[in-house]
């Protein structure tokens, strides 16, 4: 049985709101058909510190996983990591899955995770699904949540603002509680959905722009919001501590990186 995820909204007082939920337009017109890609290069999110702000902006989790392509055609279902592997064997609930939607053809984009008790995505938990770091397994416990619609009965829908690919989305996946469900959009206030999702536990938020396209790479269209916020950075040299009891180190850095609170090596 699949878990349902920790939602973003909990408490009624919150200001942010879900989206509204739309039936497609029947009236909409039939448009000419566009070859399916063998590949989409994924929209990655840009990391900042705080939340954009404006009515243009809404929010998802911020999910931990493994980012995946569903590809849907008449000759079969194809798992396509970011990195553009196959992974058709090794997520088989997601694939059958996306067999049952019961459509022709489409892209979906989301991320592959497994669940803990609490509803929260375990990255852990997803590696030992499929066996560990180098391991072979299939993972049976693995949910796609879907937040993306690239590609649907041949429509490539890259060039079309994110609004419309997400109420397509909705349309298509409204209600699903299996291997492949919706990744709940919020349209608020960013710093607010972000202390929430800070008290909930949670890695952090997605901001997305509702009227850009699908474009590849990190453009900015998407940003990501850590509740914790880090940074990495090379140590160009260090000093041995003149306490070799206390096991420390003076570290230095490259110029123009600033500290404060405390640093960690990994």
């Amino acid at each position: 049985m699949k878990r349902s995820a920790k939602p973003l909204l909990q408490d009624d007082s919150l200001s942010a709101k879900s989206q509204p939920r739309r039936k497609r337009d029947p009236a909409q017109p039939n448009l000419p058909f566009d070859p399916m890609p063998d590949r989409v290069e994924p929209c990655l999110a840009l990391l900042k510190a705080a939340p954009p702000v404006g009515p243009d902006w809404v929010f998802e989790i911020k999910w931990d996983g493994y980012r995946l392509a569903i590809h849907i055609e008449p000759k079969g279902v194809r798992i396509i990591t970011r990195g553009g592997h196959d992974w058709t064997h090794r997520f088989p609930a997601i694939a059958a899955a996306a067999r049952e939607l019961g459509i022709g053809t489409a892209i979906l984009d989301g991320e592959a995770v497994v669940l803990n008790s609490e509803g929260r995505s375990d990255f852990g938990a997803l590696q030992r699904s499929l066996g560990g770091r180098g391991g072979k397994r299939a993972s049976e416990e693995a949910v796609l949540f879907a937040f993306d619609l690239l590609y649907l009965d041949g429509h490539d829908l890259t060039k079309t603002e994110l609004s419309v690919r997400r109420h397509l989305l909705t349309d298509l996946l409204d209600g699903a509680v299996g291997a492949i469900q919706l990744s709940e959009e919020v349209q608020g206030d960013g710093a607010e959905l972000l202390e929430n999702a800070r008290s909930l536990g949670l890695e952090g938020i997605i901001a997305k722009h509702r009227e850009r396209p699908y474009r590849s790479g990190r453009t900015g269209d998407w940003l990501k919001i850590k509740c914790i916020q880090s940074e990495s950075f090379m140590i160009v040299g260090y000093e041995q501590s003149a306490t070799p009891e206390e096991g420390s180190a003076a570290c230095f850095l490259p110029p123009g990186v600033a500290t404060t609170g405390s640093m960690s090596a990994k």
